[in-house]
């Protein structure tokens, strides 16, 4: 139901960034775009005039590093709902005045469908033909178009749109709100000894024609330099970055044996230089797709030779694995990656890895542990544990077995603890 200040216009209507205040009211649920595809003018806005954000309710789901307002704080009555905490949420979570929903990636895209949403906040660009189409994170889109009541758009001209990218009808805009923001830069992570040697023994998990999934950061990005001499490579995940792209023009990542989309890389979003943006402009074959494709677990099982690779805060002497929980606090949220897990598993050939480094803070905490604090993805869902010291083979295992392939991969310093730990219990 709109607000009667805000009936439907017959015609997409061009107006300025303040205007955006003056078009918000208390009592709203206001979804406002995410990652790469954050509508930065647009928030800006309402950091330059927070008196619009009183009794308004904010959803997103943010990335950490990437999008740091805490729409909670613009105003002592405006409230949020999260799928995914970052550091710069901390203080109002802390408050009660951010709602937390735990949902892996495909839940939340139906959860956002069905919800109510007075508003949505999202960023367009144009392609080379001139063409609206969205920026580069596609992961909530339609669900969101489908159930906001009024759309606001920010038009974001120093923004290539992604050739793959969806078009967006101008008849589903209600509001336009032009912007010279430019693309979201993501600088690459260092990639350390630690990672460098996870990556290989990853490596020698993938074979030619298989289709990957990975996450992002320092392992990943080590993980994808070190398939370098893979061939006929697939891609469909969540995320693409330098690292993916830099594969498929090197002719790793071609996606010919894919028996699900062949010959095109799929993903939700894409983040990372400018190049990599520049990039996508030319590449229609790099298709950004909604989380009820890119993690529809239905979808992923159908994929031959799937293998997700994701990461973890820690996993213990069972194989289940805590991804968003260190130390009693809540840090991040179960994002995607069980999606890919499952999907992975079910897939003919698949496998589900988890790669991570052995130990936290310097080497003073191990994260191979006897009882994970928060379970994430449960012991039936992982494969296999990478960490810099190898392979845990967990699929078909025993629960003896699994603990002790998983102490064999700890650091040295704690594997004696590990194992007293483990004569506890058995």
């Amino acid at each position: 139901m709109r607000f009667p200040s805000l009936a439907p216009r017959l015609a997409m209507q061009a107006v300025s960034v303040a205007a955006l205040a003056d078009l918000l009211e208390p009592g709203m649920r206001v979804f406002v775009a995410g990652s790469s595809n954050e509508p930065r003018a647009l928030v800006a806005a309402l950091r330059e005039r927070p008196a619009a954000a009183r009794g308004v309710t904010f959803l997103q789901f943010p990335l950490p590093g990437l999008n740091r307002t805490d729409f909670a704080a613009l105003h002592a009555q405006a409230n949020m709902v999260a799928f995914f905490l970052t550091p710069h949420l901390r203080d109002s979570y802390a408050m009660g005045r951010i709602q937390f929903v735990p949902m892996h990636m495909r839940d939340v895209f139906d959860y956002l469908r069905t919800e109510r949403l007075d508003v949505a906040l999202v960023q367009v660009a144009r392609d080379a033909a001139g063409e609206l189409r969205l920026g580069p994170n596609a992961d909530f889109h339609d669900a969101v178009l489908s159930s906001a009541s009024l759309v606001i758009a920010e038009l974001n001209q120093a923004l290539p749109a992604p050739a793959g990218a969806p078009r967006v009808d101008a008849a589903a805009i209600d509001y336009l709100i032009e912007s010279d923001c430019g693309p979201v830069a993501f600088a690459a992570p260092a990639v350390d000894e630690a990672a460098a040697a996870i990556a290989g023994h990853v490596a020698d998990l993938v074979r030619d024609g298989d289709c990957v999934q990975t996450g992002i950061g320092a392992i990943p990005a080590a993980i994808l330099a070190a398939l370098e001499n893979k061939n006929d490579l697939g891609w469909h995940g969540g995320l693409l970055d330098d690292g993916g792209m830099a594969l498929i023009e090197r002719g790793v990542l071609t996606g010919a044996a894919k028996t699900y989309l062949p010959k095109r890389h799929v993903t939700a979003m894409a983040l990372g230089s400018a190049e990599l943006y520049d990039e996508l402009a030319r590449r229609p074959d790099v298709l950004l797709l909604g989380a009820d494709v890119t993690h529809e677990t239905r979808v992923i099982a159908n994929i031959d030779n799937f293998v997700s690779i994701n990461s973890a805060v820690e996993v213990d002497l069972h194989g289940q694995a805590n991804a968003e929980v260190v130390a009693g606090r809540q840090i991040s949220g179960p994002g995607g990656a069980v999606d890919f897990m499952r999907g992975a598993r079910m897939s003919k050939g698949g496998r589900s890895i988890i790669a991570m480094t052995a130990t936290a803070r310097g080497g003073s905490i191990s994260r191979i542990v006897n009882r994970v604090a928060l379970v994430t993805a449960p012991r039936t869902d992982v494969d296999m544990v990478v960490t810099e010291f190898g392979v845990a083979h967990l699929r078909g295992a025993s629960e003896q077995a699994r603990a002790e392939a998983l102490i064999a991969i700890a650091h040295p310093n704690f594997r004696d603890q590990l194992s007293d730990e483990l004569k506890e219990y058995t």
